[in-house]
């Protein structure tokens, strides 16, 4: 009995000592220590032996279950730490190596150009001045000339959000909170988001403006076209042909627009010109007398211009792009070239 006992703890030792990772320790471990393993069925063969064998037969399978499990404990751990190495080992990080660098991201194409327009009319001495979005019926239309049954209102293509509120179609809504709280002179440009009902490759519902506004004694429209064609030397170069045609706009009279040759198809006329070869960048005139009255000024003591641009437009021509949705569409491919 006693050899068979020592043939079956070196077995039971090898089978364990020969698993090579925790699943066969596991197969190994009830082969020999589970409820039908071999070490178990020596156990019920108590019954065959004289009462008088029975305590040390039992005595010595018990010693070689406990022999068998610590080596099975040992065996477990051994396998765990090899494991955890491995694991470690595939998972490391060298913090020696170079990281990578972050990407660097760059201001987006309308925001760069609406900071040129502003640092350029800064120079010629216009304050830059904010207003909101969210704007009353009022300075968005009756300070500006435009009183509720006015047919003008229709051009505007208005977001309405409420009882006298809308969504500003122009910064040109500006124009009378400036007047309001200030007296002449007043030399101001209002750059900002604009809202109306239009989209195409040339309009967007959503678009920006910078507004000029520019009040004192003795202003004429020879004053305009100097302003602006300054303008239109910094922002396109002096090479660049415009032209000025006259317009209509309730707040101004006269009333002009500013057509500058079309950058895309170089006056040949092409989709974004309406085959014209002339780009329309921006509308302007003198101040009419009755926005003078509104904002409580005397139009007998002053004089002074408008001006309102989109920035996009602008945008558009100095960098070549036939479609204004470029802007919005947030492809990366594109905005990485500015």
């Amino acid at each position: 009995m006693a050899t068979e006992l020592d043939e079956v703890r070196a077995a039971a030792i090898a089978a364990l000592e020969a698993a090579g990772d925790l699943t066969a320790l596991e197969a190994a471990r009830v082969a020999w220590l589970g409820k039908r393993g071999q070490i178990s069925a020596l156990m019920q063969r108590m019954g065959q032996l004289a009462a008088g064998e029975r305590p040390a037969f039992g005595k010595a399978v018990n010693e070689l279950k406990d022999e068998v499990s610590a080596r099975l404990t040992a065996r477990r751990a051994t396998l765990e730490e090899t494991a955890r190495g491995a694991r470690l080992a595939a998972e490391r990080l060298d913090i020696t190596l170079p990281g990578w660098p972050p990407r660097r991201g760059s201001l987006h194409p309308l925001t760069q150009t609406r900071r040129e327009i502003e640092a350029i009319f800064q120079r010629m001495g216009f304050a830059v001045e904010r207003g909101p979005e969210v704007e009353s019926d009022y300075y968005n239309f009756e300070a500006l000339n435009l009183p509720p049954d006015h047919p003008a209102r229709d051009m505007q293509d208005t977001f309405y959000c409420g009882p006298g509120r809308v969504l500003r179609t122009h910064t040109s809504s500006v124009q009378g909170r400036v007047m309001a709280r200030r007296a002449p002179p007043i030399q101001v440009i209002v750059p900002g988001r604009v809202y109306r009902r239009d989209s195409d490759h040339t309009h967007s519902p959503m678009f920006h403006q910078v507004e000029g506004l520019l009040v004192d004694r003795e202003v004429s429209f020879g004053d305009l076209k100097g302003v602006l064609q300054g303008f239109t030397n910094q922002i396109f170069g002096a090479s660049l042909p415009l032209r000025f045609r006259p317009s209509y706009f309730p707040f101004t009279e006269p009333s002009a627009e500013m057509d500058v040759e079309c950058v895309v198809c170089g006056g040949r006329g092409c989709r974004v010109c309406g085959h014209t070869g002339w780009l329309e960048i921006l509308g302007c005139g003198m101040v009419d007398p009755n926005v003078f009255t509104l904002a409580g000024y005397d139009p007998q003591a002053v004089s002074g211009f408008a001006f309102g641009m989109g920035i996009e437009r602008i945008a558009m021509l100095r960098h070549a792009i036939p479609d204004l949705r470029l802007f919005f569409e947030n492809d990366v491919r594109f905005l990485e070239q500015f």
